[in-house]
């Protein structure tokens, strides 16, 4: 089996930082793509960045140049730094990570943006 763990959640001020990071572990091959989605209660769970390679990333609009996504091959873990960080960016953050024909999912790390 493939288990995803997030963490750096948490609390921060409007206009903060903070830096999710999630690593894959167990039963891993090669992984084609990572991404970050975040979800509010009552809405429909929304992707925020995806990325393939540094040079094949993708991004809501929503987030374009404040979110930067980055994997490390080598330790299994995808990265979302998040800056300008606005009340509206408060949900639960989940990556994903697809290999062999299958996706996988984290279990979320809240993000409260609120002063």
């Amino acid at each position: 089996q493939v288990q995803l763990v997030e963490s750096g959640g948490g609390l921060v001020q409007p206009g903060g930082s903070l830096r999710l990071s999630c690593t894959a572990s167990g039963r891993i091959s090669r992984i084609a793509a990572m991404g970050w989605y975040r979800q509010v209660p009552g809405k429909e769970r929304d992707m925020v960045a995806t990325i393939v390679s540094t040079s094949n990333t993708n991004y809501a609009d929503s987030v374009k140049g404040r979110f930067t996504i980055s994997r490390d091959n080598a330790k299994n873990t995808v990265y979302l730094q998040m800056n300008s960080l606005k009340p509206e960016d408060t949900a639960v953050y989940y990556c994903n990570a697809f290999m062999q024909n299958t996706l996988y999912w984290g279990k979320g790390t809240l993000v409260t943006v609120s002063s």
